[in-house]
């Protein structure tokens, strides 16, 4: 069933993939992008491959000046086009990026989505807010440990959570072994043609320099290791898959993931703030 949201028409059967949240590089949403392409290229490979439908929602501002954000956005929007245009993946896969991503839109977006994606890099985000209202609204997320992550992964359940990736000291201890990304290019062929058919123009109308400068950011530096977490995410996103064509052993996760976050409330929050923080004594009203 077709149902229009924002100007944009959705197939409401898909799954509702939904990354919401500031544009920035520990937030990862390159990540989620290589994740489409190589859904795109199964596709490509594979017409009559057995893919689960899929919208991809993506919601986010970046910075003014901010030029790595803006350029990858400017990507997301990129490859959105050529699978609009592509008649193999029509009903299929899709993304959808909603301009001025707000509360209002949240309002719309939030409750709508089936996956939450909480990707940053595990010690990156200090706490994370958008994850909470997600999993309250009944998303399942797939994430990493890193900020309210962690959290929520303990509260729901190991099986009601697609965990991936590595943890705090193992990005520290891999940091410090000097991370090389290249090896994970050169030895991941999934990931190398992903890369490749962003340098190669494939997205751009065979402009090679339009996102070379985000490539070589990945192949030479990639400070928040997007390659070396590339396939575990992959994974991860495959044990999605196979979870969502089972309506009922969803329907049931997503039920406990609301049940088990009152956690959240803000009347928790606030009683930790009077208690370890301000150290203030209740004031009766009334």
């Amino acid at each position: 069933m077709l149902e229009r949201r924002d100007g944009i028409l959705l197939d409401q059967d898909a799954l509702f993939d939904v990354m919401v949240k500031r544009l920035h590089e520990y937030k990862r949403q390159t990540l989620k992008l290589l994740h489409v392409i190589t859904l795109y290229q199964r596709i490509q490979d594979n017409p009559s491959i057995d893919l689960l439908p899929r919208v991809v929602l993506f919601g986010a501002k970046a910075a003014p000046g901010y030029r790595v954000a803006k350029n990858t956005i400017a990507l997301i929007n990129a490859v959105a086009r050529v699978l609009d245009n592509d008649p193999l993946v029509a009903g299929r896969l899709r993304i959808a990026f909603p301009a001025n991503y707000n509360v209002t839109l949240a309002e719309s977006l939030i409750p709508a989505a089936d996956l939450s994606e909480q990707i940053s890099l595990a010690g990156k985000e200090a706490s994370g807010t958008g994850n909470m209202k997600l999993t309250l609204n009944g998303a399942l997320t797939i994430g990493t440990l890193d900020g309210a992550n962690v959290e929520i992964h303990r509260l729901v359940g190991e099986e009601n959570f697609f965990l991936f990736g590595l943890t705090e000291p193992e990005v520290q201890a891999t940091v410090t072994a000097g991370y090389r990304p290249q090896e994970f290019y050169g030895s991941n062929p999934m990931l190398r043609r992903a890369l490749e058919s962003i340098a190669g123009g494939e997205f751009s109308r065979g402009d090679r320099d339009e996102f070379a400068p985000l490539v070589d950011s990945l192949l030479g530096n990639d400070q928040f290791l997007v390659l070396a977490e590339y396939q575990a995410y992959i994974d991860a996103q495959d044990r999605v898959e196979a979870a969502y064509r089972d309506p009922r052993a969803w329907t049931r996760s997503a039920i406990l993931n609301v049940a088990r976050s009152g956690f959240f409330s803000s009347d928790r929050s606030i009683r930790d703030y009077l208690d370890r923080i301000w150290h203030a004594t209740e004031v009766p009203v009334g």
